[in-house]
């Protein structure tokens, strides 16, 4: 819901970023795993409760995977690379729920086993839908230049990155804010289906 509005103040910024590494010959994919494998540390970091190293590193992650689309807008975009791009992402938002598991097992292992199922009910409602519409030869821009077929919702990355810093901050807060968040990504998933119907019943 907030990406369109959070992308257009830090563009500019991550564009300015993107000039300087253009200059360096670093290519958009070795962004987008430098980004993946950063998280994976900020993962490391939460699941042993180094919960404030965690949160600067799962920071730095996203702002990687920012940088990646901007550095390859000034230098090639490749289909292979947004492929990459998702596919680190989605790995990215299990690890971080997994990490507040394995860091509090008894307080936080079902509350996060259920994160971690809308993410991949949330995940499968966009992927099936950008399939179908890639099908049927549609195309928006609603979030800018994509490598697949873009729906927007109630949960995006922007409302992840809040609910990951907030639970950072406040790690006793994770039960109720997994809870709550799995049922915004269950309503996205929900609402994105009702569209799926309107668009591809016919």
């Amino acid at each position: 819901m907030l990406d369109g509005s959070a992308r257009k103040l830090i563009d500019p910024y991550l564009m300015a970023l993107a000039e300087k590494l253009k200059a360096t010959g670093i290519t958009p994919d070795q962004v987008t795993i430098g980004g993946f494998v950063i998280g994976l540390l900020a993962a490391m970091a939460i699941s042993m409760q180094w919960f404030f190293v965690g949160m600067i590193l799962l920071l730095i992650s996203r702002l990687a995977d920012g940088l990646d689309g901007s550095l390859a807008k000034l230098t090639r975009s490749t289909d292979f690379g947004g492929y990459l791009d998702i596919v680190l992402d989605f790995a990215f938002y299990g690890v971080i729920p997994l990490a507040f598991i394995v860091a509090n097992p008894e307080t936080n292992a079902l509350a996060g086993a259920v994160l971690i199922l809308s993410f991949y009910v949330n995940g499968a409602s966009f992927l099936a839908y950008a399939g179908l519409a890639q099908k049927r030869g549609l195309s928006s821009e609603v979030r800018g230049a994509k490598s697949i077929y873009f729906t927007t919702g109630l949960a995006e990355a922007t409302e992840t990155l809040a609910v990951f810093v907030l639970v950072c901050l406040f790690p006793s807060w994770f039960p109720v804010l997994a809870y709550l968040f799995a049922a915004i990504c269950f309503y996205t998933a929900l609402a994105r289906i009702m569209q799926a119907k309107e668009q591809f019943e016919n």
